[in-house]
């Protein structure tokens, strides 16, 4: 059995909340929330409102990505 594919998008990060989580607006206008993978809370990969970041999102709910890199 396959893992599921992941779609990658771009977006800017909105605002940051509470318990590592971030609100993002996507470049093809949509909004979703977010939190950072796992390699990046690992090598401490600070993410601040007005980043530019790739995300990716599941098939299955839209409504929320996970940060998987951040653009310098």
């Amino acid at each position: 059995m396959a893992k599921e594919e992941k779609v990658e998008f771009e977006g800017e990060v909105l605002e940051a909340l509470g318990n590592g989580k971030y609100r993002i607006a996507l470049d093809n206008g949509h909004q979703t929330l977010g939190y950072t993978a796992g390699k990046m809370r690992r090598y401490r990969i600070r993410v601040l409102p007005g980043d530019r970041i790739t995300v990716e999102l599941s098939a299955y709910d839209l409504t929320r990505c996970r940060i998987v890199y951040r653009h310098r």
